[in-house]
């Protein structure tokens, strides 16, 4: 059940402009996903400590010291990150509210859907901050705690496509679906994932993308460093996807599906 208008001394509450309140016929697109606006300042952090071995291939780990206490998040921060981009909005020149009134906030925008935008007078406005990425930064405590435990991340709906056979016709079905996506100014998340090794089980949010004869490049949201935009490519030849080394992944090919995109997924 959606949320009723609140007051107007509420601080949550957003006036639409007349420019915003636009029917669902519009041209004006929707809100894109800017990294350094929508993505959380904190990470998802690893319980293992990985280790590559270029010459043999192989991977060895050993468990982090101390134990992380924000880690099995990637699928809670991806899904939060489009929350926010569907059904937030920041305002910087209005005075800042206090700890209880941005918690309720904060909840009102995880009660709603990741899969369907919000209209523009329905978003919840959080006053006092630029961003989310500067929203998390100041908050990082309250939306550690508001945006869901690491059992999210193992109880999705789109689990299920993973046990199943993932052809390269589906890659680049695949690819082709996330391309047109951010064309159309959508931020496709999406899960990628080697089974029955597991070797890989992430979520990022995408939301740039290039091509060229030979391939499609995409620009990503990787929760485990938000530093930095992660890259990943599709290569049209062998119609697989490809995620270059970094701090938990020794680089190479993977398979995408793109999840919170419909009720089977």
């Amino acid at each position: 059940m959606r949320e009723s208008p609140a007051a107007a001394h509420d601080p949550g509450v957003r006036s639409a402009s007349p420019g915003e309140l636009l029917g669902p016929n519009s041209a004006r697109p929707p809100r894109q996903f800017v990294f350094e606006r929508d993505s959380f300042a904190f990470p998802n952090e690893l319980i293992w400590e990985y280790r590559f071995d270029a010459a043999t291939g192989k991977t060895s780990f050993a468990r982090r010291e101390p134990r992380p206490d924000y880690a099995h998040r990637c699928f809670v921060l991806t899904r939060a990150a489009r929350q926010f981009l569907y059904h937030a909005r920041f305002d910087a020149s209005r005075p800042a509210a206090g700890l209880d009134d941005y918690r309720r906030l904060v909840r009102i925008v995880m009660a709603r859907s990741p899969r369907r935008r919000s209209m523009p007078e329905e978003e919840i406005a959080f006053p006092g901050h630029a961003s989310l990425r500067d929203f998390s930064r100041a908050h990082e405590a309250l939306l550690k705690s508001e945006c869901g435990g690491a059992w999210r991340s193992y109880v999705l709906r789109s689990h299920w496509r993973m046990i199943f056979f993932i052809g390269r016709v589906h890659q680049a079905r695949t690819a082709a679906g996330l391309l047109d996506a951010i064309h159309r100014h959508e931020s496709p998340i999406i899960h990628l994932v080697r089974f029955p090794k597991l070797t890989i089980n992430h979520g990022m949010v995408l939301f740039g993308a290039g091509e060229t004869r030979d391939q499609i490049r995409f620009q990503a949201y990787d929760p485990n460093d938000p530093a930095k935009p992660a890259q990943l490519s599709f290569d049209r030849a062998t119609r697989t996807f490809l995620l270059p080394a970094n701090h938990y992944w020794a680089g190479g090919p993977l398979n995408v599906i793109e999840i919170c995109r419909g009720w089977l997924m």
